[in-house]
């Protein structure tokens, strides 16, 4: 019989997870339990997505605000440090930032406007513009931002971040001077000694600030990416990722995670012989077009999954082929003239009409922003996404 479901993308219900409890078997079973309470099959190729959030308590992977004052002591010994470009949000940054200003006497905290590198507003494009401030050139200080714009508040939290900020710095014992510049090498001449907290710029910020003369660059994935005193890390991406787990704790991303997608991989062949896709994910990658926020906080949208899903889609346009190569046909004639079309499809070539305005981004990408809308960021319970159908095409 004919499938008439494409995709379809279910959220999994799990119980709450601890220090130290088995993630694989809690995935596996949770998902083999639903399918037979909800009278669905497992299939090959089905897509089973597991929130990091969850990888990472199992693992225990949390840092103090003592653990990360101590590494920024060890790494920068400097009484005064610039701290650049961090996003503005009191889940991903604001106890990163009482470490960071346990660590040191002073910071100078610089801020990219109009918003942060997520979309995050200090102020409205429209209103640089009526003030003659030109954002890729013009350092402001505090001062002159709030001669200029005054005290804005985010849309959405009711925050001034910067006063959010500097209240953080100050109540850690910690002096702070705020700039206000979209130049990395704007800090230069306040100090020598950085730290880079943009995700998916710190690269190019830290080689153009070290080609400036910069004495001592680190990125936010330097800091914790060992164990400091026996905290959690993440070697790859130390805070990078990171949550707000208390108001003195971070929850860190998890390491290690090739083991647990191939384990939750293994388990479910053990026990229902289909060979299912696992991926751990974070944020998605998609932007907010009316608030102007990009959702990707996270330094990935996947820190790992099985082999499966690597690599791009390779789909054609129906629309396309239905309005040009198959124009004369209709009904029957024109379902079986696509079908044989997309069989028959050159898996090597993406340089066709067919596959133009297909979307040019990884699976994981967009198979872990589908997991992170269905799952959401609240109350749902539901840390596990089953994906079925989605490497189906017309023809299947």
């Amino acid at each position: 019989m004919e499938r008439l479901v494409g995709t379809v993308s279910r959220g999994i219900r799990a119980p709450i997870i601890r220090k130290g409890d088995n993630i694989i078997n809690i995935v596996a079973d949770s998902v083999i339990a639903a399918a037979k309470s909800e009278g669905f099959a497992l299939r090959d190729r089905d897509v089973i997505s597991v929130t990091e959030a969850v990888v990472a308590r199992a693992q225990d992977n949390y840092a103090s605000v003592e653990n990360i004052a101590t590494d920024i002591r060890a790494k920068f010994a400097s009484d005064e440090i610039g701290v650049i470009f961090p996003i503005l949000s009191r889940n991903r940054f604001a106890v990163c930032l009482r470490g960071i200003a346990k660590g040191v006497k002073k910071i100078y905290l610089m801020l990219s406007y109009p918003s942060d590198e997520v979309g995050n507003q200090l102020v409205d494009l429209d209103l640089l513009d009526q003030k003659g401030v030109n954002p890729w050139h013009d350092v402001l200080s505090e001062k002159k931002y709030r001669q200029l714009f005054g005290f804005i508040k985010h849309r959405f939290t009711g925050i001034d971040y910067i006063e959010y900020y500097k209240e953080i710095i100050t109540e850690s014992g910690c002096e702070v001077e705020v700039i206000l510049a979209n130049d990395c090498r704007a800090i230069l001449p306040y100090t020598k000694n950085v730290l880079c907290c943009d995700i998916h710029t710190r690269n190019r910020t830290q080689r153009l600030l070290k080609a400036a003369g910069a004495q001592k660059v680190y990125s936010l994935s330097a800091i914790l990416n060992s164990p400091v005193n026996g905290s959690g890390y993440n070697e790859h991406y130390g805070l990078l990722g990171s949550n707000k787990a208390t108001e003195n704790t971070v929850k860190l991303f998890p390491r290690n995670c090739k083991p647990v997608v191939e384990g939750i991989q293994n388990k479910i062949f053990e026990q229902t012989g289909k060979h299912v896709e696992v991926m751990i994910y974070g944020d998605g990658a998609f932007k907010d077009p009316i608030g102007g926020i990009w959702e990707l906080a996270d330094p990935v949208v996947s820190p790992a999954y099985t082999e499966g899903l690597e690599g791009q889609p390779h789909e054609l346009k129906l629309k396309y082929l239905a309005d040009n190569e198959f124009a004369d046909l209709s009904g029957k004639a024109l379902k079986d003239a696509i079908s044989n079309y997309i069989r028959e499809k050159d898996k090597s070539s993406t340089d066709s009409m067919a596959t133009q305005g297909t979307t040019p981004r990884r699976l994981t990408d967009l198979i872990g922003s589908l997991s992170d809308l269905t799952s959401g960021s609240g109350d749902k319970g539901t840390p596990i996404v089953l994906i079925q159908g989605y490497f189906d095409n017309y023809t299947n």
